[in-house]
């Protein structure tokens, strides 16, 4: 990779080495085409936006639209701009990919799932689900963290939030690893996974809507079909959209919060054994200000899902034009020296932390309580039950995932003392 104070020689975007450590190259950015037009892999031209206060405006404004209509290129008639497959599964109309006044009405539907006091009745249950994993794998010695505990945690908080039976979960597991995978599975895989989640839940949809009322139906999708019932109009593809894009929003992002934040910490020794002897005194605070500081310094989205200009508008000093597609790279604005001090440094205590990582405006992400709630319960448990725990490679041997908005990472093998069985 170019150096990034090298202003002749712009960095090569979207390679394997630039996956690895796309931070030199977000600096470059940032310093000389803060608002930059490029060519994706896809083929699709999009402005990158990376300079934290640019990027907070155009997260807000209300020119830039979510909704793919809008984008003026035929490309988006192939599927480029969004999940692999969701068109054709007719999954089109849900959170990502709406604005108001349909947006306002559909957030309203779910929000109150996700609020402070429903996620903190939903704490035992994650910690109970995070206990069975570790001890699954604790007197080995070794596990994958993702396979074995990033991955499956919130797949399972997801669907138990969602009302989806535990016989079925199984199911769920292999359809969101096939999703993830991106350019690691078969050709077309993700949109076969996607069309077979979306049937599964149509079927859902109507098995739970036969059995209201006989009770345990003080779940998600339950709550969707009560409000459908009820005159808020919300039609078959509405109710599976919204269960797929929080199934899909809400387990890959904290995927991606516990394997990168476990990463971070396993390769910074201060700062983990100083929230460990915070853990050991019983002391939270450094935990939840921890977590938001992993959320900023390598967090689980990358870049912002697609916007689309519905007028001309200025963006750091460049004309975007109607139609343009605009993506906000939350990884380089979170590590924007004009807002945060030293913010290449891995700092827990980090108290002035506004990051970017779940969003900003309308469209923050919903499920940000849940996926802090997974985040603190998973590293604060894994770091108790294994104190030595460390890497099983070279950093350099881990690899990162494919794909545009996430960043995550395969494996994350490991090595500890084994619990006594």
């Amino acid at each position: 990779m170019n150096a990034p104070h090298d202003p002749a020689v712009p960095p090569e975007l979207f390679t394997w080495e630039f996956a690895t450590d796309p931070y030199p190259a977000y600096a470059w950015l940032r310093e000389h085409a803060p608002v930059h037009r490029t060519r994706l892999p896809s083929g699709v031209e999009a402005w990158l936006v990376t300079r934290y206060a640019d990027a907070r405006q155009a997260l807000a404004d209300q020119r830039l639209s979510k909704n793919p209509a809008h984008h003026a290129e035929p490309a988006h008639a192939k599927g480029k701009t969004g999940i692999p497959g969701e068109r054709k599964a007719e999954l089109m109309t849900h959170l990502l990919n709406i604005d108001p006044p349909d947006h306002t009405r559909l957030r309203r539907l779910v929000s109150k799932a996700f609020t402070p006091r429903r996620v903190a009745e939903f704490a035992p249950r994650v910690q109970e689900l995070t206990d069975r994993l570790i001890d699954g794998f604790a007197a080995k010695g070794e596990a994958d963290l993702i396979h074995d505990f990033a991955f499956p945690l919130p797949i399972h908080a997801i669907c138990d939030m969602l009302g989806v039976p535990a016989e079925d979960q199984d199911d769920f597991r292999d359809w969101a690893g096939q999703m993830i995978r991106h350019g690691g599975g078969p050709r077309g895989g993700v949109a076969r996974a996607v069309k077979r989640m979306r049937a599964y839940l149509v079927d859902l949809i109507h098995r739970k809507r036969e059995g209201l009322g006989r009770g345990g139906d003080d779940d998600l999708i339950s709550g969707l079909i009560r409000a459908s019932d009820h005159g808020e109009h919300l039609t078959e593809n509405e109710a599976a959209a919204m269960a797929f894009i929080l199934l899909f929003a809400g387990f890959e992002t904290t995927v991606n919060l516990i394997g990168n934040g476990t990463y971070a910490l396993l390769r910074d020794d201060v700062q983990r054994t100083r929230l460990q002897r915070s853990l050991a005194a019983g002391e939270h605070g450094l935990l939840e200000t921890g977590v938001e500081e992993l959320l900023r310094y390598d967090g689980p989205v990358e870049l912002a899902t697609w916007r689309f200009a519905t007028e001309p508008l200025t963006l750091g000093g460049q004309r975007v034009e109607v139609g343009e597609p605009v993506l906000v790279v939350l990884a380089a604005a979170d590590r924007d020296p004009e807002r945060f001090d030293r913010p290449d440094t891995l700092d827990l205590a980090r108290s002035d932390n506004q990051h970017l990582g779940y969003g900003h405006g309308i469209h923050y992400c919903l499920g940000a309580p849940l996926a802090r709630l997974e985040g603190q319960t998973a590293l604060a448990t894994l770091l108790t039950r294994l104190p030595d725990l460390r890497l099983a490679v070279p950093p350099e041997e881990l690899r990162w995932r494919g794909g545009l908005i996430m960043r995550g990472l395969r494996t994350l093998p490991v090595e500890f003392t084994p619990e006594a069985s």
